[in-house]
C-alpha cells in the first residue's frame, strides 16, 4: 500500500526548558493511503498532543524520531506548509473567531492552500455552490455559514462545522481529535456520515476517540492503543469493543 502517514520513534514534549514534560515517548506509526485508524486511550496517554506536534501547534518540542506524510519530512515544515501538504486536524474543542464569517474563513483557507500548490483559487459560483451542498448534508443551514465561525454555535454544530471545513478542503490526510465528545446521537451520526463520505483510496485519517460509539458508525481497518505516550497494543476494530467492555486495565496489564 503507498505510504501516507509514518511516525518512527516520535517523541516529544510540552512546556518550556526546565519545566518541558515529555508526552510523547518513541511512538512508531504507519497509516497507509485508503485506511482508516483509530487511536485510543486513557487519560493523560498523549493522543491529543499527538494531533498537535503533528500540525505543529506552538509550545510542543519533537525531541527524537521523525514523523513524514507521502515521503515528506513533516517536523521540518511550518504549520501552513503542512496544512497546503494536505493535513487537516478536527479539533475536540474548535474556537470562536468573532467578526470572521464561516464562508469567508473557509474560503480564504481554501485559496491559500490552492495557492501554496500552485492551483487557481476557487470561483465564487463554485464555492458557492458546494458550499450549499456539503452544508445541506450536515444540517448547517445558509444563515448558520454566515454567522461569525463558531460563535453562539452549540458544541455539536461546532464539530459538524469542523467536519464541514474538512469536506470543502478534502485533505489527503485527516487527523479528527475526539471528534465525538460532546455529540448527542443525532449529530454524531451526522458527523460520521461526513468523514465516511470522505473515505477515498488516496487518503488516508487518524480517529482519535475515547469511546467505541463513535466507531460503530466510522468502521476502522486498525486500532491502537496509546499508553506513556506510545503504541502498546494495534488490533482489528474488535480490539476498541474489548476496550469498551473490559476497559484499558487488561490491556495496560499485557503491555506491562
Amino acid at each position: 500500500m503507498r505510504p501516507m502517514l509514518k511516525l518512527d520513534q516520535l517523541s516529544a514534549t510540552v512546556g518550556e526548558d526546565d519545566e518541558a514534560k515529555a508526552i510523547i515517548n518513541g511512538l512508531s506509526l504507519y497509516v497507509p493511503a485508503g485506511e482508516v485508524h483509530a487511536i485510543m486511550g486513557p487519560n493523560g496517554a498523549g493522543k491529543s498532543t499527538l494531533s498537535y506536534v503533528l500540525t505543529g501547534r506552538d509550545g510542543y518540542e519533537v525531541t527524537g524520531g521523525s514523523a513524514t506524510l507521502e515521503g515528506d519530512d513533516l517536523l521540518d515544515m511550518d504549520p501552513e506548509d503542512r496544512a497546503a501538504k494536505g493535513l487537516f486536524l478536527s479539533f475536540q474543542y474548535p474556537v470562536e473567531i468573532p467578526g470572521v464569517p464561516v464562508m469567508t474563513f473557509v474560503r480564504t483557507a481554501m485559496n491559500a492552500q490552492r495557492k501554496a500548490r500552485g492551483e487557481e483559487e476557487i470561483s465564487a459560483p463554485d464555492f458557492i455552490k458546494k458550499s450549499r451542498e456539503l452544508g445541506k448534508q450536515l444540517n448547517l443551514t445558509p444563515d448558520m455559514l454566515k454567522r461569525p465561525l463558531n460563535v453562539g454555535f452549540s458544541g455539536g454544530e461546532k464539530k459538524r462545522l469542523e467536519i464541514f471545513q474538512m469536506m470543502m478542503l478534502e485533505p489527503h490526510f485527516a487527523i479528527l481529535d475526539e471528534t465525538d465528545s460532546g455529540l448527542d446521537i443525532d449529530a454524531l451520526r451526522t458527523v460520521a456520515d461526513g468523514v465516511n463520505a470522505l473515505r477515498d483510496p488516496e487518503r488516508g485519517m487518524l480517529v482519535i476517540t475515547h469511546y467505541q460509539r463513535l466507531l460503530d458508525h466510522i468502521k476502522p481497518d486498525k486500532v491502537h492503543v496509546l499508553a506513556g505516550g506510545k503504541i502498546i497494543k494495534t488490533g482489528g476494530p474488535e480490539l476498541a469493543l474489548r476496550l469498551e467492555k473490559e476497559g484499558y486495565d487488561g490491556v495496560l496489564g499485557e503491555a506491562a
